[in-house]
């Protein structure tokens, strides 16, 4: 297996640890990958190979937090979710800048930019090229 990490945000939360990490399945992972960094921003910081094919790798979100990601592969556990498939939130100062970025990326936009009423948000939802949705908005949930 190759290992490639690059250097980019910390995955660490402002207390120092990382609790929560969506997991993705994805048919074309290298493509994933750019995708992600393009449309809204993730930086690579691991990525560990087996030839072309990507069996893990590490997506920094700048603010804090990340994903995990790889390809589906014949020898994956049974237990995992099959490509395609999730949907993440991710909280943002300016969902304008993040919708305007996925759109010119080729985000099939799922909802439209839009204020919500009831908790004061602003946000759009999305999908990638493989299905998987993701939303950006400014509501930051209720902090503990």
């Amino acid at each position: 297996m190759t290992d490639t990490t690059t250097s980019a945000a910390s995955t660490a939360s402002p207390t120092g640890t990382v609790v929560v990490w969506p997991t993705l399945v994805y048919r074309d992972a290298p493509a994933a990958i750019d995708f992600l960094e393009r449309a809204f921003g993730f930086e690579t910081v691991a990525r560990h190979t087996d030839g072309d094919i990507v069996v893990h790798a590490e997506l920094a979100w700048p603010a804090g937090g990340a994903v995990m990601l790889g390809a589906a592969r014949e020898n994956m556990a049974l237990d995992c979710q099959p490509p395609g498939v999730g949907s993440i939130y991710i909280v943002v100062p300016d969902p304008d800048a993040v919708f305007a970025r996925a759109k010119a990326a080729g985000a099939t936009i799922t909802r439209e930019l839009r204020d919500e009423e009831g908790y004061e948000s602003r946000g759009f939802v999305c999908r990638d090229p493989e299905g998987v949705y993701w939303s950006f908005g400014t509501y930051g949930g209720e902090v503990r």
